[in-house]
């Protein structure tokens, strides 16, 4: 397992994301959450993890939570077509914009989110949405699609997609256990 970023030439500051090794990590993560959401770009739809597709792993993840997920770009049918429905369009960037915004209230109206887990988006993209959200005091940042994002609060390493899908069939397992 790589801890180094993706990209060769992206080189992050002096604050560094930690990896996450295992699902139980997460897991805990996502237990002590008040309030996370889950923001999932096109790529969800491409990345094929063992003959599944990431979006649907990750909309078992959201209903095991009951976490509100923004679609970005243009999924939110391929959400539809799935039979899912607690899903909203956004562009990345507003989302990124809300996120750094203390007074907006999201989506549902009861406050700021405490937990943002990024999945599917261009790692190239990620990693500038990530950065600027790094120094939120009230914001933690997770990213889970296989591709270490040293500007996010916790990340997977660089894994392969078989074993990316091996963490998040524990990771649902070990939440559906709560």
């Amino acid at each position: 397992m790589s801890y180094s970023p993706w990209q060769r030439a992206e080189v992050p500051g002096p604050k560094r994301g930690i990896p996450l090794q295992r699902p139980e990590v997460l897991s805990a993560l996502l237990n002590k959450s008040k309030r996370p959401i889950l923001i999932v770009g096109h790529k969800s739809v491409e990345m094929d993890l063992r003959g599944k597709k990431l979006i649907d792993y990750l909309i078992n993840l959201a209903k095991t939570g009951k976490i509100p997920v923004i679609a970005t770009a243009h999924i939110i049918k391929e959400f539809s077509t799935r039979g899912f429905d607690n899903v909203t369009s956004m562009p990345v960037m507003d989302v990124a914009n809300r996120l750094r915004d203390p007074d907006w209230k999201g989506l549902d109206g009861l406050g700021p989110y405490d937990l943002a887990l990024f999945a599917g988006l261009p790692y190239y993209m990620e990693w500038l949405v990530l950065s600027g959200l790094k120094d939120s005091k009230s914001l933690k940042t997770i990213s889970i699609d296989g591709f270490f994002q040293p500007n996010a609060s916790w990340s997977t390493p660089n894994i392969s997609s078989s074993e990316l899908g091996d963490f998040l069939d524990g990771l649902i397992g070990k939440l559906g256990e709560n």
